[in-house]
């Protein structure tokens, strides 16, 4: 669960598992999940199986972080509770959504069925929060405050270890810190599940961008020897480079065009693995991603 500022806060334990009565079933249980699923566990203290399922349940439910929360009913002392929920053997588990229950299961259960059993419970109240905290952490980097979008994006992992988003989001708030190291290497660590997100090539896209204007020549001179000589290939991608680095991205995609209409075939397709470099590190509708791809297939397909 998420605070105000759109940071994780790990509910602590006895917010997410308690024992409750009928006296404090309402509030516990009812009118709790309408904020958040929660489980009820109907138990008692003679109850084989209930010895089992119980510390496997509130394990279950402590690895979710939050996104249900555990409710225990020792059946023998409220009978009541027990009887206008039909509990006819036990242990029983219910989960509650809303006020109302929405599934349940009787008897012991292996530890991957009762995971199962939490995350199609957790599904009901949707992400936890996660889009509202990537959307801060977004506006934390848009604005300048990059150390705290590192940590949002970072406590959004610890969430969801295989969020590309928030995974792309850290490695951008790393370059915008100048730790092109950092990003560099978690970006080499990701997750085989998303290693090939788009949201991580736009970030390994800006790293490579990043470091190459470290080593951009001057724009003047490099302007000067292309208008010299149209023909200096060369040149003419060391401009391009030395304009991105400046932010003129237009003008860098421009020089990569007429390169390419020039030689496409020049250096191993230089020129238009550095536009599509280019392309990935923008945002997919970016108005010069647009017009840049327009223009490129019309050459290419020309």
């Amino acid at each position: 669960m998420f605070g105000t500022d759109g940071t994780l806060a790990a509910p602590p334990q006895a917010a997410l598992i308690k024992d409750t009565t009928e006296a404090t079933f309402m509030a516990d249980v009812i009118e709790a999940s309408r904020e958040v699923p929660v489980i009820v566990d109907f138990w008692a203290p003679w109850c084989g199986p209930c010895k089992t399922l119980g510390p496997a349940l509130e394990a279950a439910v402590t690895a979710a972080k939050g996104r249900v929360r555990m409710v225990k009913i020792n059946v023998d002392e409220n009978q009541m509770i027990a009887g206008q929920l039909r509990v006819q053997s036990i242990p029983t588990v219910y989960a509650f959504w809303q006020g109302q229950p929405v599934d349940g299961f009787q008897g012991a259960q292996p530890a991957s069925e009762l995971t199962k059993f939490i995350d199609r419970i957790a599904a009901l109240a949707g992400d936890g929060g996660l889009a509202e905290a990537i959307e801060a952490a977004e506006a934390m980097l848009a604005e300048g405050a990059a150390a705290d979008a590192a940590e949002t994006f970072a406590a959004i992992l610890g969430e969801e270890p295989e969020n590309a988003i928030a995974y792309g989001g850290l490695a951008r708030a790393h370059l915008a810190l100048g730790e092109l190291d950092q990003a560099e290497a978690l970006l080499a660590a990701a997750p085989a599940k998303i290693t090939g997100a788009k949201e991580l090539e736009a970030a390994r896209a800006q790293l490579e961008l990043i470091r190459q204007a470290a080593n951009a020549g001057p724009e003047a001179d490099l302007r000067a020897a292309v208008e010299a000589d149209p023909g200096n290939h060369q040149a003419r991608f060391d401009l391009a480079v030395a304009l991105n680095a400046a932010g003129k991205v237009d003008e860098a995609v421009d020089q990569l065009l007429d390169l390419f209409r020039r030689d496409r075939e020049w250096n191993d397709g230089a020129a238009r693995a550095q536009l599509f470099t280019i392309f990935d590190a923008l945002k997919p509708q970016d108005p010069i991603v647009l017009r840049g791809r327009r223009k490129l297939s019309s050459m290419i397909f020309a």
